[in-house]
């Protein structure tokens, strides 16, 4: 008998969907034991999003500053698991703050210790530089990272700016305006995740996940588009100044903190319609002499291994 744990954070509820389809093969095997634990802080974030509360979070999510959740159960922290999937969703470039609070606590240093543990991530599309992210907290908790999904939004990236922001401030996952496309993973896409979880229970019941990644790159598990990456790279490096700032400001007066998240909205709606595209045309002239670069980061953020 296979024990898995499914252990996850989500807002909207994708997510948990794309999670349940995921493991159904492993769920409907009668030689496999299926747990799912959704992570749950101590104060709840509402959904849909309130527009103050949203850039509220911005720079303990970017800083990876983290709150209580609450306690795994002891049922569950105290099990032995042949494999943990561990399901998270991107917060301004970084892991969700219920994410990173969870593997910056003592419940995921005994829970994920010398324990097998797939990533699934559920994001609009810039997701790469916070797997490095949670490639690095994992390795302080000593997990094996033996595999990674990503699941996202496909459409093109100001079609998706559009949808995602009527989907989290109006929490409901519609076609905008009765034009623009659902927001989010596509439903095919959250339908199909069963596919990855026969390669999973393959590998699992071969007592061996060495060549399992490949496998799973090879049926679509990690589409990289080259743009996003440089993209992800260059909004890190801002959003680092950002928050530091904001976060400093704000220790000393909340006033002062509400007034520079105002500030830094505006300058995200700049960036985002104006300085991403500049970073595109830049990125399209530049193509051709980074080619050997590029394609190397696209094998490198498929895989599982940290530089």
């Amino acid at each position: 008998m296979k024990s898995v744990l499914v252990l996850y954070y989500s807002q909207s509820g994708q997510l948990g969907e794309i999670l349940t389809n995921l493991v159904s093969p492993l769920y409907n095997d009668s030689n496999c034991s299926v747990t799912i634990h959704q992570i749950e802080p101590e104060e709840p974030y509402s959904f849909p999003w309130d527009k103050k509360e949203f850039l509220q979070v911005f720079p303990e999510s970017y800083l990876q500053i983290p709150r209580p959740n609450k306690p795994i159960p002891d049922d569950i922290k105290n099990k032995k698991y042949d494999l943990i999937i561990f399901g998270y969703t991107v917060w301004y470039l970084s892991p969700s703050i219920p994410i990173n609070s969870f593997l910056k606590g003592d419940d995921a240093k005994v829970l994920l210790n010398n324990t097998p543990l797939i990533t699934v991530n559920g994001s609009r599309n810039m997701w790469v530089l916070t797997q490095e992210k949670i490639k690095r907290l994992l390795v302080d908790c000593k997990a094996e990272l033996v595999g990674n999904i990503a699941f996202v939004d496909r459409h093109w990236n100001h079609v998706s700016v559009i949808t995602i922001v009527h989907w989290m401030i109006g929490g409901k996952k519609t076609k905008y305006l009765g034009v623009f496309p659902k927001p989010g993973v596509s439903d095919k896409d959250i339908n199909e995740a069963g596919k990855f979880g026969v390669i999973i229970k393959k590998h699992l019941f071969q007592k061996s996940f060495e060549h399992m990644q490949e496998e799973l790159v090879n049926d679509g598990a990690v589409r990289i588009k080259p743009f996003l990456i440089r993209s992800d790279k260059s909004g890190n490096h801002i959003f680092s100044k950002w928050s530091a700032h904001i976060y400093k400001v704000g220790l000393k007066s909340p006033e002062k903190r509400v007034k520079w998240l105002n500030f830094f909205e505006y300058y995200l709606q700049f960036a985002i319609w104006v300085f991403v595209p500049i970073v595109f045309i830049i990125f399209l002239l530049t193509y051709l002499p980074f080619y050997a670069r590029i394609k190397k980061d696209i094998k490198y953020y498929q895989s599982t291994r940290l530089r």
